[in-house]
């Protein structure tokens, strides 16, 4: 592993070093590899199994012109990304170096679990050795993820209670319209109340299990106490980063439907969409299959055709896949001989990276 004082400076305390070993080309290699041979797996099965024919049917027809729309929406998305990750983490950090960050985060997502903090967890890793201290990433990365997620929580409330009380439609049963609507707020109350309660410290002669979750209870009191100061503060780059991320994913299923040859309501491509993409919290590579089913099953749920759910997620999820895996590998290696040759002083300049 090679390591580097940034700048080039030899008194320097801070180094630089190579990308760690779970970041490194050749496993992250692997793993797009056994995330293709899953999206290929669920292909197959598409195009092989029988009693599909009418979802075959309709990708043989799909429209290319909206294919290319949903590319240009989910690009949009991963801009959008870009926009909020740099007020949060780093605000004097360069927009050159703020976007390799976010797509290789983006990149990264795309071919590990657990809805991106894999990702998360390799920007925070560049950002550490970029000079930033480990609490401050911790609670910057926890705000970044409340923020992100936030959005889907939002929507899941106010669609919801539009849905349940019949202002938008189709007509719902309650259960599928004020009940999410109702855990949404749940949870969105419980964040507030937990963004307002003191860090909780350590006992005197506590052991090492306790520490550990009075460290942990520390870093999300601190990522939700910082969430709530950069909500207050309405910066542009946040408010719009996190909607642009969230609405512009939408619409890529949006076009991918219409590539399709159906157009089911706005509200039901976003019910399913919001709540199916729980499915991505499974420990699957890339989230191939956890993603998949959960859409499908929500989207027919909620009253859309299913051959045309099937037909358009399947496109969504290829659009979703090879987008952000491609401009994350250039990202990464541009990245990643910046930090070789300590070219990037800008990663966490010291009064920013050293301020809470």
């Amino acid at each position: 592993m090679v390591t580097r004082t940034i700048g080039g400076d030899p008194t320097s305390s801070r180094v630089r070093q190579d990308l760690p070993p779970e970041a490194q080309p050749r496993r992250l290699l692997r793993r797009a590899l056994l995330t293709v041979l899953l999206l290929a797996a669920l292909v197959a099965v598409v195009v092989f199994a029988p009693g599909l024919g009418e979802v075959r049917e309709r990708l043989d027809h799909a429209d290319p012109a909206w294919l290319v729309v949903g590319v240009v929406l989910e690009a949009l998305s991963c801009c959008s990304y870009v926009v909020m990750f740099r007020p949060v983490f780093c605000a004097a950090m360069s927009w050159r170096t703020s976007w390799e960050i976010s797509w290789v985060e983006l990149g990264m997502g795309s071919i590990v679990p657990a809805s991106g903090a894999g990702g998360l967890a390799l920007g925070a890793w560049i950002l550490h050795r970029g000079g930033m201290p480990g609490d401050q990433i911790a609670r910057r990365s926890v705000a970044f993820f409340l923020l992100k997620s936030g959005v889907n929580f939002v929507a899941v409330a106010v669609i919801g209670a539009l849905l349940a009380v019949g202002i938008v439609g189709p007509a719902q049963p309650l259960w599928l319209t004020a009940l999410p609507a109702v855990l949404a707020i749940g949870v969105i109350a419980a964040v507030v109340v937990l963004a307002r309660l003191d860090e909780p410290a350590p006992a005197p002669g506590a052991g090492r299990v306790r520490r550990a979750w009075v460290v942990t209870g520390r870093v999300l009191a601190g990522g939700l106490t910082e969430a709530s100061r950069l909500v207050r503060e309405r910066d542009l780059g946040v408010l719009l980063g996190s909607l642009g991320y969230w609405l512009f994913d939408n619409a890529v299923l949006w076009a991918t439907f219409h590539a399709v040859g159906a157009s089911p309501p706005v509200t039901v491509i976003l019910m399913g969409y919001l709540i199916g993409q729980l499915g991505g919290a499974l420990p699957i590579p890339g989230g191939v299959g956890g993603i998949d089913l959960g859409l499908v099953g929500m989207l027919v749920v909620y009253g859309a055709p299913a051959s045309a759910a099937v037909a358009a997620v399947l496109a969504y999820r290829v659009i979703l896949f090879w987008l952000p895996l491609l401009g994350g590998a250039v990202a990464l290696w541009s990245l990643r001989r910046a930090l070789i040759r300590s070219q990037r002083a800008d990663i966490c300049p010291p009064a920013v990276g050293s301020g809470a």
